[in-house]
């Protein structure tokens, strides 16, 4: 336990005091030095005007709070707390409930040791399968992203320990992660990258913000006004503490006017200097530094006043909500002949016989390499959990080493040892996964290939025993080159410490699978959107895909992939029915009626997705814009209602620089995938206006579609034409076509054209003066 947050008398009047006072008190050193931390994890105190140091610590799934001057890394001195499961796992649950509870966990036990502040939720976006750093981020959709990620924080922050939301922005990879430029145009950059971040500060106001170690488009996040001022607090509101990643700090003169409030970790005082230097020789209007203090004072009130130095947390209960977790996060992709659930013990004798296979079962890889590394306060394995829920009738057999690639004689021996496990049993459970050493912070992987060990094994044991259950580890997605062979195949991801108990929970039916993948299962590497611009080259990456990331990319290319995103199956089976589509100011309500079909109790995530064919801008064929996790019972049904906001149906308009609903027929789609559509239907809705002013530039198609200019440039072009003797030139269809796209300025010289720059100039001006402000730029 820490005692930087004890909440003595005189702290607790530090937190009711007006911060904008307390800075006026401080001298210009004072106020510096608030700006930056004081070691690795806490931020500097001033005692003379009662402002005390508060803990930042890692998070995002546990607590990793460090004793004394323990390492960045090293997690041997780390205060024991519950590794929930990683985000990988948690974004699959498509559940804010959930996600919400583990999130007030988390806050319980960051209160409970001192901890003013945890490190996450990340919610960056899926963009590569490749990126070492997936496990700790939600999905390649930004809705799910973001409203995922907002629960985490309320949880968190309702226990009175802010939330640090990460990595703002388009952090995306590991590789030169601390220089590389992030090249990527506008719209995708608001639609995919940030839209989950506003999400998150709209709905959650988390206290602080990260941001990332990148440039974008060339400009170090860090120091960037546009995206730390204009964007995160002008746009959107956002009111407390851009803390920087640690060491993404390039030049702290610069950063501070930018927006950035406080720069982890400790610089000994020598970016402090720096900023005193820059207000004395004038190039740092100190009132810049006053609003970055303030901040950092209100959040030191903020971590005071939640502070309680007599909290505890059941450490009992936060396990069983890992393994609630774990479970719910389990993706069951696939299970012909209904193979799974497994047959359990009963009070009459044992259940099926067993071979569990391979080491992941008893050695369990539970969590991603790096900061996020989570001391545990205890660890299930899933052999044991097996053996507890099956009775005697379970064998192990290791089958491989986790950290050996190669076929010597003493991996032979373990594929022995595991074909006679497999063919003496009813069922043969075979644990897959990455070894540690494949995905971490600090690196990218190089491929999505399991090590061929594991591959030789899954060969050799489907060929012992064709009742063969594959169950995945791994943070990030792999290749299935078995999938059409293998019968059952559950996708564990990263449990967390509980994880074990979890997957048996699902093998053995005590928790029914409800798991929907967040990212799309592609069959190679090559397939994936962003495979020609991963990682980049020489400082910079392009993200060429636009767009089109994930499932957008392979449903606007009518693509195979292994396994869609938002797929999941289950024991039970649901039936959709009376669609109804409801529209107002603030978007659509979707309702359907859903029926358990199946004899056991079950979870459906319903999935809304809208598309708009006719659309003058570029789009996917369909984008996820609402969800819903629904328990139902067998045999019951009930009505589920999906509220779409209206502005998660806009697009980027490049042209005003804002967000844009464009009107038209709407097709609203339900199911259970992407690609799996129950019911379809139709809304129609009002686009905002966007009415752009009339240059010497703008087409004569623009010209023509204007409500002022149009029927005077009609009536001229008619008139033109019969000018010319030919009535149908301007209204042949390919002739129009080139005309409609030809700018009305450059019409002026053209032989037999009767028309001078001085009247299109009036045209244009007459257009522009009728039109009111509003039309004009909205």
């Amino acid at each position: 336990m820490t005692d930087t947050l004890e909440p003595t008398t005189d702290q607790a009047g530090f937190a009711r005091r007006d911060a904008a006072e307390i800075v006026a008190e401080l001298t210009l050193e004072e106020k510096a030095s608030l700006t930056s931390g004081a070691s690795f994890w806490t931020t500097k105190a001033v005692e003379r005007a009662g402002v005390p140091s508060i803990v930042l610590t890692d998070g995002p799934h546990g607590v990793r709070l460090q004793r004394g001057s323990a390492d960045h890394l090293g997690i041997g001195d780390s205060v024991p707390a519950t590794c929930f499961p990683p985000a990988v796992a948690l974004g699959s649950t498509f559940d804010p409930e959930l996600l919400e509870r583990v999130g007030r966990a988390l806050g319980e036990e960051a209160r409970a040791e001192g901890v003013g502040v945890l490190l996450g939720p990340g919610i960056n976006i899926k963009r590569s399968p490749l990126c070492g750093r997936n496990f700790e981020y939600l999905s390649e959709d930004p809705i799910v992203s973001g409203a995922l990620g907002a629960a985490l924080v309320r949880g968190l922050q309702s226990q009175g320990v802010g939330a640090s939301l990460k990595h703002f922005a388009a952090n995306n990879q590991e590789h030169d992660r601390m220089r590389a430029s992030s090249d990527v145009d506008p719209r995708p950059l608001r639609e995919i990258y940030l839209r989950g971040f506003q999400r998150v500060v709209e709905d959650a106001q988390p206290w602080t913000v990260m941001c990332s170690y990148n440039r974008i488009n060339g400009v170090y996040a860090s120091e960037d006004p546009w995206l730390l001022t204009s964007v995160l607090r002008d746009e959107w509101g956002f009111d407390g503490v851009v803390v920087s990643d640690w060491g993404a700090v390039n030049d702290r003169v610069a950063g501070l006017p930018a927006g950035l409030d406080l720069e982890m970790p400790a610089s000994d005082g020598r970016t402090d200097a720096q900023l005193v230097a820059a207000v004395r020789d004038g190039r740092l209007d100190e009132a810049a530094l006053d609003v970055a203090v303030r901040r950092a004072v209100e959040l030191a009130q903020r971590a005071t006043a939640g502070a309680d130095a007599d909290a505890t947390y059941d450490v009992d209960a936060h396990h069983l909500l890992a393994r609630e977790a774990a479970a719910r996060g389990a993706v069951l992709l696939r299970n012909e002949g209904g193979l799974l659930p497994l047959a359990p013990a009963t009070g009459s004798g044992n259940g099926q016989n067993v071979a569990v296979i391979g080491e992941f079962a008893r050695t369990p890889r539970y969590q991603g390499a790096g900061s996020s590394l989570i001391n545990p306060t205890r660890l299930d394995t899933a052999l044991a959990a097996i053996e507890e829920q099956a009775g005697a009738g379970v064998v192990f057999a290791p089958g491989f080493a986790i950290d050996a690639n190669d076929a010597d004689a003493e991996a032979s021996a373990l594929v022995d040892e595991a074909v006679a496990a497999a063919a003496a049993a009813d069922v043969a459970v075979l644990f897959l996964g990455l070894p540690a050493a494949h995905e971490s912070e600090g690196f990218d992987r190089e491929h999505l290939r399991l090590p061929g060990n594991q591959l030789a094994l899954v060969d050799a044991v489907l060929e012992a025993n064709p009742n063969t259950v594959v169950v995945l580890a791994n943070g990030g997605v792999v290749e299935l080159p078995f999938a059409d062979r293998v019968p059952a195949i559950l996708e564990g991801w990263l449990g967390g410490q509980a994880g074990g108990s979890g997957i048996a929970d699902v093998l053995y039916g005590v928790v029914n699978p409800s798991g929907r993948l967040a990212e799309t299962i592609p069959l190679r590497l090559e397939d994936t959107p962003a495979f020609l611009d991963f990682p980049g080259e020489f400082g910079h990456v392009r993200y060429g895909e636009g767009l089109f990331v994930g499932y957008r990319w392979y449903d606007a290319r009518d693509a195979a992939v292994r396994y869609p995103f938002g797929h999941g199956l289950s024991y039970t089976t649901f039936a959709y029915s009376g669609l109804s589509i409801e529209r107002d100011a603030s978007g659509l309500t979707v309702r359907v009626t859903v029926e358990n079909t199946g004899s056991r109790d079950g979870r459906e995530v319903v999935q809304v997705y809208t598309g708009l064919a006719a659309s003058t801008v570029q789009r996917a064929p369909r984008e996820l814009k609402g969800f819903a996790s629904v328990e139902l019972a067998a045999g019951e049904s009930r009505e589920v209602s999906i509220a779409v906001r209206r502005e998660d149906l806009a697009y980027w308009d490049t042209r005003v620089d804002r967000w844009v609903v464009e009107g038209g027929e709407l097709t609203v789609e339900v199911g259970a995938s992407s690609r799996d559509i129950r019911l379809t239907g139709t809304a129609a809705i009002d686009g905002d206006a966007v009415r752009l002013p009339l240059t010497m530039e703008s087409s004569i198609g623009d010209v023509m579609a204007d409500p002022i200019a149009g029927p005077a440039a009609a009536a001229a072009l008619a008139g033109l034409a019969a000018g010319m003797g030919d009535t149908d030139v301007f209204t042949d269809e390919g002739m129009a076509k080139m005309m409609g796209s030809f700018p009305i300025g450059r019409l002026v010289g053209f032989p037999g054209i009767p028309v001078s720059y001085e009247q299109i100039e009036q045209l244009i001006a007459a257009a522009n003066a009728g039109a009111g402000p509003a039309d004009r730029t909205a």
